[in-house]
């Protein structure tokens, strides 16, 4: 069994771990591509479900992820440049700009599922497609959200630096263009709407494989959004209905966010002893209730429960009933439809394994090695090399990186 998933769409994730931010600036951390748009989608979600749920507003969520997901690769294949030049650019060249970033993609995402290619294509050049306006704008109004959360980290470390007042005042002003938005309005408070971005934007100062030194370093909240990501494919290629797209995706988006609250436990030591394991996911759930929700409007905790609680089990909902357990080959078969708010728990394991999989094969490559990302590297591979999950070649894709 083949999959349709390339290792070339894989890879461009991985290039954003690599695009630095701000790096004209004095940084006290680095900041990366990758970790400004997995907070990027964070707060889409927050600005998202503060439309749908107090204005009644009608999300595409389905559209919001793609949305999401396309501007990433875009923004991959400029890199990093500078937000004056790039905008000068796309005012005067945008279109041949676009088309250019289009085909430079269209090997590795001519095969993913849900004419992907076409969608994406549409997305930056059809004019006329005026029917995702509000989740573009969502989207925008994240973009500068998360740039603003780096920057007021850069200015209160050298506030004297030339040209900083101006950049300031720039995105200031490109915050205030997206005020009608009522999460825009909240965040701008600094209220609780905020606190949850914030605690959500410091998983970016947490590095994977800590006791390892690797290249390149991804943080705990880039691997979220990578995963998130993999999931989507891997969705889509299962003919997912949207309902169950957009649950994969959030549920791998959120999967590490305890890990805000508890840092990274790595895999040897929850395992080492017995009864460690579930001590420490009593603790997260204690700390989940305690310090996240209270966060958040409270109309959404049993949605954010859904998502990270039991985040690798398959569930579905039956008559309001949470159903956990039931196999990847049953849920295909029978629970497909929207009715039945499915997640699929283990195609969230697998790709959260192959992302760790990734990080290390691609250090390995790079020449940094130590004896953890060895171990952690063959250990995945064994478990996977001939797994076919949901009906997804696990194995396949692992090799492509063995």
């Amino acid at each position: 069994m083949k999959t349709v998933i390339r290792k070339g769409i894989i890879d461009r994730f991985y290039e954003a771990a690599s695009i630095q931010r701000w790096n004209d600036h004095a940084r006290p951390v680095e900041f990366t591509e990758l970790d400004k748009q997995a907070h990027k989608m964070v707060i889409a979600y927050v600005l998202a479900k503060s439309e749908e749920t107090e204005r009644g507003a009608t999300i595409d969520w389905l559209a919001l992820i793609e949305g999401g997901i396309f501007e990433f690769l875009h923004r991959v294949i400029l890199t990093d440049i500078k937000p004056p030049v790039f905008h000068q650019m796309m005012r005067q060249k945008g279109r041949e700009l676009n088309e250019w970033v289009i085909r430079q993609l269209s090997q590795d995402t001519c095969d993913i599922q849900g004419d992907f290619h076409t969608k994406f294509s549409n997305y930056f050049l059809d004019t006329n497609h005026n029917n995702l306006r509000l989740e573009k704008r969502i989207l925008k109004a994240a973009h500068y959200l998360a740039t603003n959360w780096e920057f007021r980290i850069i200015y209160n470390m050298s506030p004297f630096i030339y040209g900083i007042e101006k950049t300031k005042s720039e995105i200031e002003d490109q915050i205030e263009d997206f005020y009608d938005l009522i999460g825009v309005q909240k965040i701008a408070l600094g209220k609780k709407s905020f606190g949850f971005i914030d605690l959500c934007g410091q998983l970016r100062f947490q590095q994977r494989w800590a006791q390892s030194p690797r290249l390149p370093k991804t943080s705990v909240l880039g691997h979220m959004l990578i995963v998130a990501m993999l999931a989507y494919l891997c969705s889509m290629e299962m003919k997912a209905n949207e309902c169950r797209v957009r649950n994969n995706f959030y549920a791998a988006l959120f999967h590490d966010l305890p890990e805000v609250l508890t840092r990274d436990i790595v895999s040897p030591i929850k395992s080492s002893i017995e009864g460690l394991q579930e001590l420490i996911k009593s603790y997260e759930e204690m700390q989940i209730e305690e310090r996240l929700l209270p966060l958040l409007p409270e109309t959404w905790h049993d949605e954010i429960r859904y998502f990270i609680e039991d985040e690798f089990v398959n569930k579905v909902k039956i008559d309001g009933q949470i159903i956990k357990g039931i196999t990847a080959a049953e849920i295909n078969q029978q629970y497909n439809n929207d009715d039945y708010n499915v997640i699929d728990g283990e195609i969230v394991r697998a790709c959260d394994h192959l992302a760790a999989f990734i990080e290390a094969a691609l250090s390995l490559k790079y020449g940094v090695t130590s004896h953890h990302l060895i171990e952690g590297k063959n250990r995945l591979y064994e478990i996977y090399r001939n797994a076919v999950i949901g009906g997804i070649n696990f194995g396949q894709l692992f090799d492509y990186y063995i």
